[in-house]
């Protein structure tokens, strides 16, 4: 019988082959692209789009390769992007979101003051893949004054009550000491699980904060974070948004909602931008 510390490296590595698998071609291997007109420090707010746009990226992913669809796609309408790395653990290059997700909020808590600062703007808007929907939930709860330098925060495919990872983690009740094993190999994936003490405590007191608009966008194709109904906000002023009701022929899954899938992006767009807001349809692939 496997010790729970080797179960647990099993567990993260079928999690990260899983991961790397669902990436589009060749982006898994992607040795940090530079990012192509985002990430400008120079780049000054329009008054059309006074808020800069900060992305979050998912576990097992990092600031580059997420974001070489949505971060053009805006760039493209006139807003200013920004991307950072979050999660990183020693000697794991590419591959980010596995530290602790408090340490992680404490990464973005840095990185939005230095995007105002150099923006001049007075609040960003947040917008979040997998785990990166869900950890700025926990910036905004537990870092003074976040709130008032947020606008809104656009979870995709968020982990936001947790996830069954296509049910391998109910090896946790399994094998005594596996959780524990877990959390110290890859403490992000641990906070992920259902029931884990992080989720319950972020979750005890409400999911959100006064001044913040949310919206949660999930596909009902989601493998990763499942089920995919657990994404959603039960809470008065959320918007959740099942994509299949955008565009009924939609397939995508839960990498690609966040990597490629351009009805998203239409829709993240509309949510930024209201005043150029135009129906998100199938048809919005190509618009």
């Amino acid at each position: 019988m496997l010790s729970p510390n080797r179960w647990a490296r099993l567990c993260a590595g079928l999690v990260f082959a899983l991961a790397v698998a669902l990436l589009p071609t060749g982006a898994a291997h992607a040795a940090a692209p530079p990012s192509s007109g985002w990430n400008d420090w120079s780049c000054k707010p329009s008054e059309r789009n006074p808020r800069p746009v900060v992305l979050v990226h998912g576990t097992l992913a990092n600031k580059h390769v997420n974001w070489l669809g949505l971060a053009p796609y805006l760039k493209n309408r006139d807003f200013c992007v920004f991307s950072l790395d979050h999660g990183v653990l020693p000697g794991v290059p590419l591959f980010h979101g596995l530290g602790p997700i408090e340490e992680s909020a404490g990464d973005l808590a840095v990185f939005v003051d230095r995007v105002l600062e150099a923006t001049g703007a007075r609040e960003v808007d947040l917008v979040g893949h997998s785990q990166g929907g869900l950890m700025p939930r926990y910036y905004l709860k537990h870092h003074p004054g976040a709130a008032g330098k947020v606008n809104e925060l656009i979870a995709i495919a968020p982990s936001t009550n947790g996830t069954t990872l296509l049910g391998l983690t109910r090896l946790l009740d399994i094998f005594p000491g596996l959780d524990k094993a877990l959390f110290l190999a890859t403490p992000a994936l641990g906070q992920q699980v259902v029931g884990s003490d992080f989720l319950t405590a972020l979750n005890s007191d409400g999911y959100t904060v006064p001044g913040v608009s949310y919206t949660v966008i999930a596909t009902r194709y989601d493998q990763i974070v499942t089920p995919w109904r657990s994404q959603f906000i039960d809470e008065p002023g959320v918007r959740n948004v099942l994509v299949q009701d955008l565009c009924a022929l939609n397939l995508s899954e839960h990498a690609g909602v966040g990597l490629t899938d351009r009805v998203v992006f239409h829709e993240v767009a509309n949510i930024l931008d209201p005043s150029r807001s135009r129906p998100t349809t199938c048809l919005s692939v190509i618009g």
